[in-house]
């Protein structure tokens, strides 16, 4: 087995990677967490959440700092969440959406539902 429940952390940056890579898809998604803003922390008690298709994010770091939108796709295996109007042209003239992480992320709404926390 690659992934190990009681590995607790090394200096190496190799095994780091190591562990998010070989990390099964149950705890991947606990990886796919961004803060909440102090309005939501304050209604919800909890400083961060997993992002979800739906919920309402701003971007806090990169190119397209300050820039708003809603989560349109998550990719588990990469960790990257495609919110709409942030987009980069191909060659082609083509546009696609951006990857970006989560934790360069803040959320401002959630998409709320019955398996989301609710208050």
């Amino acid at each position: 087995m690659n992934w190990s429940t009681t590995w607790k952390s090394s200096k190496k940056p190799s095994k780091q990677r190591k562990y998010v890579r070989n990390a099964p898809p149950h705890i991947r998604n606990t990886m796919l967490g961004s803060h909440l803003t102090k309005e939501l922390r304050e209604k919800h008690k909890t400083r961060s959440l997993r992002v979800r298709t739906g919920d309402k994010v701003k971007i806090m770091r990169g190119q397209h700092k300050g820039k708003t939108g809603t989560i349109e796709k998550i990719d588990t295996k990469r960790q990257r969440a495609y919110i709409t109007g942030v987009e980069t042209v191909k060659k082609d003239g083509s546009k696609t959406l951006y990857p970006l992480r989560p934790s360069n992320l803040i959320i401002q709404a959630l998409k709320e539902d019955k398996r989301r926390i609710t208050q």
